[in-house]
């Protein structure tokens, strides 16, 4: 059980940093430092990109699962 929850944490934490950096910058941090600065006119958030977040919220819940999960096997195990 150790196993399986240390494979989903690693698959979760991969994957969830691959959903932060598709992110586009909002301005005003790190994104314009390195030349992320460049903001188009359109205001709102597209389609695709209110999709993002959902998938980036959902992922970012299973990793905490993972995570609690795996406490909780690792502490109860004997």
């Amino acid at each position: 059980m150790v196993i399986g929850f240390s494979i989903a944490l690693i698959v979760f934490s991969l994957l969830l940093m691959l959903l932060v950096l598709m992110h586009k910058g909002k301005g005003g941090g790190l994104s314009d430092m390195f030349g992320g600065g460049m903001q188009s006119s359109v205001g709102g958030s597209s389609v695709a990109e209110r999709n993002l977040d959902r998938i980036t919220v959902i992922v970012g819940l299973l990793w905490a699962v993972a995570v609690v999960g795996l406490a909780l096997v690792i502490k109860f195990q004997k």
